[in-house]
């Protein structure tokens, strides 16, 4: 089939694409020109702005292309203009969502009133009310809101459409670096990592890039994929304390995760404010029964890829600070002092 990939050049696109070409399909990417990512020979480019999609209608329809895979529809206007412009050319749309979507994201970060909804969470459970989760937050996201994505998405039967919505993905060329904070401080042969109760017990989805380009390709392949939402992500929810405890297995770390009660962490190791006892954790059967999706890379080898790629990143960019004598004072604290060094026993005169 032909495939025209909107986006494909940072995070999740490049294992997506060569996934694709490996799988026989002949593939274009639209991007802006700004990263050339090593890809596939077989793969054409082409250099645009998706803030003015429709200007290309003509090209992208000599293409002639069956499928669209849009990987940065981050607003409702984004899905529009794919919408718009390749209504009457293409047969499908597969679009990336995320599971902010869904009510436990909006109880996390207290945006939506009441107690921890239920967990495991599937495709049909109850979605945020309140829209636009980033707006004054000054994070260049104002108008952000996968939900009104995946009506677009969803609400044309002259363009059937999929949405995968992801968890937290973590891999190589991660442009939030998730991992860098705590493999630095394992780097660093820190004794321990302290974390306060609820957070250490918070489980969170997540699923390695590799896996995910995986599950984009499988809806792809698979026309049941049609009118279908599917959450994506690891089978087990690790509690943060774990995930931790993975990171530094792989890492070759030989500290330890510390717990203490709530509260006892000073505010420059506290995490982020929010309602930790609202795990953010997805069914994923579905995409399992109905696409016999199966992660390809075992979350071990996914780590393992992901650390070493966060240290050869590490080395280009300027190192944060981090507050090395506050932990070491609470561990002081915890452990007590250190016994009073015991003499030999004198030995009896000869």
């Amino acid at each position: 089939m032909r495939v025209l990939v909107i986006g494909g050049t940072q995070f999740i696109g490049p294992p997506t694409v060569r996934l694709l070409v490996e799988a026989g399909h002949d593939v274009t990417i639209f991007h802006r020109g700004r990263t050339e990512t090593d890809l596939p020979l077989p793969v054409r480019h082409v250099h645009g702005d998706r803030e003015h999609l429709a200007q290309y209608g003509e090209q992208f329809r000599s293409l002639l292309p069956d499928i669209i895979v849009d990987m940065c529809a981050y607003t409702e206007r984004d899905a529009q203009a794919t919408a718009a412009t390749f209504l009457g050319t293409a047969q499908r749309l597969i679009a990336l969502s995320s599971q902010d979507v869904y009510r436990a994201y909006g109880r996390l970060h207290r945006s939506e009133p009441g107690e921890p909804e239920l967990v495991p969470f599937a495709e049909h459970a109850a979605m945020r009310e309140r829209l636009y989760p980033y707006r004054g937050k000054g994070m260049d996201l104002e108008d952000y809101e996968k939900i009104l994505v995946e009506r677009v998405v969803m609400g044309s039967q002259d363009l059937p459409g999929t949405v995968l919505r992801l968890p937290m993905v973590y891999g190589e060329r991660d442009p939030q670096r998730r991992l860098a904070i705590e493999l630095r401080r394992m780097d660093d042969a820190r004794p321990a990592i302290v974390l306060e109760e609820t957070f250490a017990g918070w489980r969170w989805t997540r699923a390695y890039v590799e896996n995910v380009a995986a599950a984009i390709v499988l809806a792809v392949n698979d026309a049941r994929a049609i009118g279908r939402i599917y959450n994506v992500g690891e089978t087990d929810a690790l509690s943060y304390a774990d995930w931790l405890r993975e990171v530094g297995r792989a890492a070759g770390w030989q500290g330890e995760v510390v717990i203490v009660p709530d509260g006892r962490l000073p505010a420059s190791l506290r995490p982020p404010d929010g309602d930790y006892r609202q795990d953010l954790v997805a069914e994923t059967s579905r995409i399992r029964w109905e696409l016999s999706y199966v992660e390809p890379v075992p979350r071990e080898e996914g780590l393992r890829r992901a650390i070493a790629w966060e240290r050869d990143a590490r080395a280009s960019t300027a190192p944060r600070q981090l507050d090395y004598a506050a932990e070491d004072a609470l561990l002081a604290e915890l452990r007590g002092p250190a016994p009073l060094p015991v003499a030999p026993p004198s030995q009896p005169p000869r």
